[in-house]
């Protein structure tokens, strides 16, 4: 059995180890590059944020914030020597990457012990590339096309003239306006858009999907809550709404027309005031299909566990 002094060691070890593991030094790189229209930039880093904001300068300012968990100045260092950082400018592309060696074998607490944060400010038309393995990406207005990836935080966009393709793992995705093409997903939150003018693919494996204005074709599917979407005039084309989990509703014009099909297997489907030539089921029911309007594009309603709404603005 272990004697009382060196439990008394062990616990004073312990202590000791945790007060370094949470103490903190934060460094900061900053890097500014002239550049020409339509710049690209592409950011990775290994659990950290990235914040990108515009403005009017031809100019992308890249700073690096970086925590390290160290209990002094000289452990900072010693850390740092094994942070791979990249600032640089490539033609009229800006990259900058956050990597730390990872040797193998386990790792006691959190890792890796330095972790870097991006805040970049670029011009209004760039378009971006940005991942991050344990994160929140926040994006503000820019007019190119963006990409980006997070394992394990939120993903908030401005509004976004471009094609997006954007996911989490983790977390959230939040949309303020999708001027072109639009994929989000994420595995373990809600989805919400307040405009989208093209087409659009929206997933979530375990949230809401909301979205406030459709202005083009839509694909939105969740297997574990509510979708809503509000559509702005006539339907573009073919859009489907679906959930394996709860309730589907569809906001749309009273003169608008197009096809419906709409059908659940744990509710039944209200479409009051609806203009309807039922080819089969019934409002009321759990199914309904037919032209609306006289008809046009598709579309399609589906719910495995709850009601499907259709309501006339």
């Amino acid at each position: 059995m272990p004697s009382l002094h060196r439990l008394f060691a062990l616990a004073a070890a312990l202590a000791a180890f945790t007060s370094i593991a949470s103490a903190k030094v934060e460094r900061e790189v900053v890097r500014s590059f002239p550049v020409l229209p339509g710049v690209h930039l592409k950011v990775s880093t290994a659990g950290g944020d990235i914040h990108v904001t515009t403005s009017t300068d031809s100019v992308v300012k890249v700073v690096a914030k970086e925590h390290i968990r160290a209990g002094s100045e000289a452990d900072a260092d010693e850390l740092l020597k094994k942070l791979n950082l990249k600032i640089e400018n490539d033609g009229n592309e800006v990259v900058a990457t956050a990597e730390y060696e990872n040797p193998m074998g386990f790792h006691f607490g959190s890792w890796p012990p330095v972790q870097v944060d991006f805040e970049v400010t670029v011009p209004a038309d760039a378009s971006a590339n940005l991942k991050t393995s344990g994160g929140d990406v926040v994006v503000g207005n820019i007019g190119g096309t963006l990409k980006a990836h997070t394992s394990g935080g939120d993903v908030k966009l401005g509004s976004i003239g471009g094609e997006i393709d954007a996911s989490t793992s983790g977390g959230n995705v939040v949309l303020e306006e999708g001027r072109s093409s639009v994929r989000l997903s994420t595995s373990g939150g809600n989805v919400s858009v307040d405009r989208i003018s093209g087409s659009a693919v929206l997933k979530t494996s375990g949230g809401d999907i909301k979205i406030d204005l459709v202005g083009g074709t839509l694909d939105a599917e969740t297997s574990g809550g509510d979708v809503k979407a509000g559509f702005v005039g006539a339907l573009k084309g073919d859009c489907t709404l679906s959930t394996s989990g709860g309730e589907v509703k569809a906001i749309v014009g009273k003169d608008v027309g197009f096809h419906l099909d709409a059908a659940t297997s744990g509710g039944e489907v209200e479409a009051q005031g609806v203009t309807i030539t039922i080819d089969s089921g019934g409002i009321g029911r759990s199914n309904l299909a037919g032209n609306v309007n006289g008809g046009g594009p598709l579309l399609r309603m589906r719910s495995s566990g709850g009601n499907i709404k259709v309501v006339l603005r």
